[in-house]
């Protein structure tokens, strides 16, 4: 399995040392009504999102997926439908799903929602139905902030060049073709590819590999702010277990891994590059550990979010709504692969 791969690695409104802002709910007369709560307070919230970047609101007492899609049809423009997923998630209404499958002990590396696909959503939001005993925060990072920590000649080299995600869709490794494409048809496969300014080829055992070109820094299409957008780091080999990405090299050969990441022009990152980059999201993390019932929302353009790792049950459900094209908000690339 994908997640096999990795690495142990007017209410009233608080904002904690670094830890997330926290919009207090509990109290307020209809706070017992989760969705009629937000619809009235949809403008707040979609505020202080834009200002903050993510906000969790406690209070709520959602207690069920279908909860969650009344919060979203109340908050959100458009729910949206997940396509090119690396991990399996059940899906619980249009645009509201469960929490990737991933073990507990692994965390999930910082990352932006699908920040490789051509369209991807605007706006987050997770509900929280049952909190773990310990640990599985869903953590955050201000793109902006991590782009103008890092190095200044790394972010021009992928601003200039964007970056390349491979994926080698091997049976038994990582999402499905019906899991990431809706279909196990080749046309419509083929079809989603040639829409989503993908590459593709058909290998001899009939496993499919994808290659496709995005930019890593893009401009928040409604604040402008420069955003460090993209999933180089977390989809890279040098993220994967030594002894996982051993073993996949020698079962499919180096270009058959479930994915990868490369520079723009094709060449490859450096381990010491992925390094830096997950150090550099390690200091600008922040987090709030979950209660029953909590609700985050996130702006999936300004805000990086991880899953930190966990002991005992964790209910996490994912909602996901306004898409947006990040590659129309970035700058012009020089791509120089063939």
């Amino acid at each position: 399995m994908l997640s096999a791969l990795f690495r142990k690695h007017r209410a009233t409104t608080v904002t904690a040392p670094d830890s997330l802002p926290l919009l207090d709910a509990e109290g307020t007369p209809d706070a017992s009504d989760a969705a009629a709560w937000a619809a009235g307070r949809r403008d707040e919230l979609r505020e202080l999102v834009a200002e903050q970047g993510a906000v969790t609101v406690r209070g709520l007492g959602l207690r069920t997926a279908a909860d969650v899609e009344s919060v979203l049809r109340r908050v959100a423009e458009r729910p949206m439908t997940e396509r090119e997923a690396f991990a399996a998630r059940d899906r619980h209404a249009d645009g509201v799903y469960s929490s990737s499958a991933w073990p507990p002990s692994q965390p999930m590396c910082m990352h932006h929602e699908l920040s490789y696909a051509l369209e991807c959503p605007g706006l987050m939001l997770f509900a929280c139905l049952e909190p773990p005993v310990e640990g599985g925060a869903t953590a955050v990072a201000d793109a902006t902030a991590v782009l103008e920590a890092l190095p200044a000649e790394l972010v021009d080299r992928f601003a200039r060049e964007g970056w390349l995600l491979t994926r080698a869709y091997n049976e038994g490794i990582g999402a499905t073709l019906g899991q990431s494409f809706g279909t196990d048809d080749r046309g419509a496969v083929e079809a989603y590819c040639r829409a989503h300014a993908i590459d593709f080829s058909w290998q001899p055992d009939g496993s499919l590999r994808t290659r496709q070109h995005r930019p890593a820094v893009v401009r928040h299409p409604v604040s402008g702010r420069r955003c460090w957008f993209n999933q180089i780091a977390f989809l890279n080999e040098w993220t994967m277990a030594p002894e996982v990405r051993e073993f996949l090299v020698e079962e499919y050969g180096p270009d058959g891994l479930p994915f990868n990441t490369l520079y723009g022009n094709g060449d490859p990152v450096p381990s010491d590059v992925v390094e830096q980059i997950n150090k550099t999201y390690e200091a600008h993390t922040v987090r709030r550990s979950w209660q029953r019932g909590d609700l985050m929302l996130v702006d999936n353009i300004r805000t990086a979010h991880s899953r930190e790792a966990y002991r005992g049950p964790r209910n996490i459900v994912v909602a996901m709504a306004d898409p947006v094209r990040p590659g129309d908000c970035g700058p012009r690339m020089r791509r120089a692969v063939a």
